[in-house]
């Protein structure tokens, strides 16, 4: 789902509307699901790595909560990392090396035969996966409590207004704010309604404009 289609015209009041509408121990969880579905929307096959990501750094913040020392911390960091940024790689840098290999070996007449990726980068995922790597070295470090909570975690990963385009948050700013209740206010709601506006008319007026000129 794209910040300039129709589809998110609809999501975005809907979405915001129930969120008011409902008791706050049901915002979360509609926040949670309203992020599930924005990404689902877009390839729902590429919402099982989110979640996978999502898994395997909740357990492995938990593990460390557990443990005292970071020599005993060290192995569940180095697993996340290994998982988060060998995905990121698979994605986004495989195919280049690849080029690159296969262009060094052809210059040294070396055979070499590599087959390319025909992978689509999944929407958002260095996003996510910074900001889920940066909450893992912050518990590793100690400078952060894990969460314990799964579901307030996952929406830490996928709180959909930043899961496509940012900014990454680190776990020390964001999830306290996810903890605390959020009383309507007109005139937060007014200025963010301007900002949005004013973000759209750069976006599709002129931003989309000047690209086809590019």
């Amino acid at each position: 789902m794209l910040f300039n289609s129709l589809h998110f015209l609809v999501f975005f009041p809907l979405v915001v509307g129930l969120y008011y509408a409902l008791p706050p121990r049901w915002r979360a969880p509609l926040l949670l699901l309203s992020s599930y579905y924005f990404y689902f929307s877009w390839r729902p096959v590429y919402t099982l790595l989110l979640l996978a990501t999502t898994l395997l750094d909740y357990y492995s913040g938990v593990r460390m909560s557990w443990l005292g020392t970071k020599q005993q911390r060290r192995p569940w960091l180095y697993l996340s990392l290994a998982s988060n940024l060998g995905t990121l790689f698979i994605f986004k840098y495989f195919n280049f090396f690849r080029e690159t290999a296969g262009a060094l070996a052809a210059s040294l007449h070396l055979p070499y035969a590599v087959p390319v990726l025909e992978l689509v980068l999944p929407v958002g995922v260095s996003f996510y996966t910074f900001q889920s790597v940066a909450y893992i070295v912050d518990v590793y470090q100690g400078k952060l409590e894990a969460e314990r909570n799964l579901g307030r975690f996952a929406l830490f990963v996928a709180f959909w207004p930043q899961l496509v385009a940012g900014p990454i948050e680190r776990g020390g700013q964001m999830l306290p704010q996810l903890r605390q209740p959020h009383a309507f206010d007109y005139d937060n709601v007014a200025s963010g309604l301007r900002l949005m506006a004013w973000g759209m008319f750069k976006k599709v007026v002129i931003a989309d404009r000047l690209a086809l000129l590019a």
